[in-house]
């Protein structure tokens, strides 16, 4: 019995002796999260918590920084890093341990989860540093300034990016952030927000990205299309030439940003993306919205959104502007709450709530910034998605009758089949109150909306559950209760609901699916 005693008290000794030396302040296990909770697509696929309740770590350098990730107990141990003051290539060296993999010169958020990265006190300032995000999920990145990383000249940190994230990455939320440059490529800057090599369910808010060449991207080449679900709201884009983003693949969502002076060209849809693009102010720009420089088209939908002086070229074989007749070329269904401003007021609310020491402050929805609930955000009641389990049926075919399906078990007189035979009187249940059914298909089949229609006399058991691609595993949404389920357009041969809690035993009879 003593042994193991003795080293977890040596191992909390050495913790705090690399915190002492390297500016970190290690206080006892709490629960502790960023101000307000997650919007957008990052509040998908499981959603995205940080380092809710964990340790809280104070850090006023880069090498403290790097030593709290280390300091855990694994690679997955939840943790809050406050960070207070200015982190620059001098205060940040590679730090080793089991539950980090960190470089020098860069903040390394990397092979690791359940991170929030705060700034607090008088400000966080990441000078001439970017933060780099790979391999890695759940991380919460708030109230930071990033500004002048460069890939060439001196220093170079992070490729360039104020922040990066590549290779594998999923459920990021930044939020009430700076992020800034001092020119273009030819000065040594690079994007301020690039993601790529397969990076999903990000959500941007209440940020600001100024005096760059480059605001960001999604997806590095025509052919990397593995990026996607991404959220941009309540954002400011001012003076940048382009790449407000850049889509490359995948689905975006931007509502409620306020564009000024985009010199050269903005939402940049390519290759196939989808961009639903919603009550929005662009001023003052060229080419806010469009296909350039590429034959690859990309898809936009289009509402509420106003452009005061803006103006567009003529289109070519690598130009196709949105404008100046701007119309819708998709549709994007969005599987999450969400409010909208009035575009009108945008330029108002963005510049008060946009960016670092912004006191944290959100829209409520009527134009009115205030101070946000500690825990979690409050939809607007006249969000206009459709809530996941509203009864009306979806118009159009049904893509299960003819397919096939099966599941994790069967109850004694249920079939798989039953939830696409087209009949409510015939029902799957699995065996207890949990399990999965899906369906399948010999070939790829898009689809955006399910509706689980449970048989007469049981309406109500099913209370939560999950949405996932059978094909990837991944989770393309969640909820309680069954009904209509909205998710981002997929293409897959395999959809499976899988039912994590119920009153009782579920019974399934139809598992609907839609193309539209």
């Amino acid at each position: 019995m003593g042994r193991p005693v003795a080293r977890r008290l040596c191992a909390g000794l050495a913790t705090m002796a690399l915190a002492a030396a390297t500016g970190a302040i290690l206080t006892m296990p709490q629960a502790s999260a960023a101000t307000g909770g997650a919007t957008g697509y990052a509040t998908q696929n499981g959603g995205t918590t940080g380092g809710a309740g964990g340790r809280t770590v104070r850090a006023t350098t880069g090498t403290a920084i790097h030593a709290a990730l280390c300091g855990r107990a694994s690679s997955s141990t939840p943790i809050t890093i406050q960070v207070e003051g200015t982190i620059n290539h001098a205060n940040t060296a590679k730090v080793s341990g089991s539950s980090c993999n960190t470089a020098a010169g860069v903040i390394e958020l990397k092979q690791i989860s359940n991170v929030t990265l705060v700034g607090v006190g008088s400000g966080a300032v990441f000078d001439q540093l970017g933060i780099h995000i790979r391999q890695s999920s759940n991380i919460i990145i708030q109230n930071v300034t990033v500004r002048n990383v460069k890939k060439s000249g001196s220093p170079t940190s992070n490729g360039g990016d104020a922040i990066g994230m590549e290779s594998d990455v999923r459920n990021v939320w930044v939020d009430h952030a700076t992020l800034e440059a001092s020119g273009g490529e030819s000065e040594g800057f690079d994007g301020l927000f690039d993601l790529k090599d397969n990076t999903q369910y990000v959500t941007l808010s209440y940020s600001s990205l100024r005096n760059s060449g480059r605001g960001g991207l999604v997806g590095s080449s025509e052919t990397e299309l593995s990026n996607g679900f991404i959220t941009y709201h309540h954002n400011l884009y001012e003076n940048i030439d382009s790449r407000a983003p850049l889509l490359r693949g995948g689905i975006a969502h931007m509502y409620n940003n306020y564009y000024v002076k985009l010199n050269e060209s903005g939402i940049n849809s390519r290759a196939g993306a989808r961009a639903r693009v919603d009550n929005n102010y662009f001023k003052n720009s060229k080419d806010v919205l469009g296909t350039f420089y590429t034959d690859a088209a990309g898809y936009w939908q289009v509402s509420g959104n106003i452009f005061d002086n803006v103006t567009w070229s003529a289109p070519g074989s690598e130009n196709k502007p949105a404008g100046p007749d701007v119309k819708s070329t998709t549709t994007v269904s969005i599987p999450y709450s969400f409010g909208l401003d009035p575009a009108g007021c945008v330029p108002d609310v963005v510049s008060r709530t946009a960016g670092a020491d912004k006191g944290l402050k959100v829209s409520d929805g009527t134009c009115s910034p205030q101070s946000p609930d500690p825990t979690t955000p409050t939809p607007d009641p006249t969000d206009p998605t459709p809530d996941p389990t509203d009864p009306t049926p979806p118009s159009g075919t049904n893509l299960s009758l003819g397919a096939g399906s099966d599941g994790s078990s069967k109850a004694d007189g249920t079939s798989y089949g039953n939830v696409r035979d087209g009949d409510l009187n015939t029902y799957w249940s699995p065996v207890g109150s949990t399990g999965s059914v899906s369906v399948k298909w010999g070939s790829d089949t898009a689809i955006s909306t399910i509706s689980i229609r449970e048989a007469a006399g049981s309406a109500g058991t099913i209370r939560s559950w999950r949405l996932v691609n059978g094909d990837t595993g991944a989770v393309l949404t969640s909820g309680t209760g069954a009904g209509v389920i909205a998710v981002p357009r997929t293409s897959l041969r395999k959809v499976t609901f899988e039912i994590t809690g119920a009153t009782g035993t579920p019974k399934v009879a139809e598992f609907e699916t839609y193309a539209g």
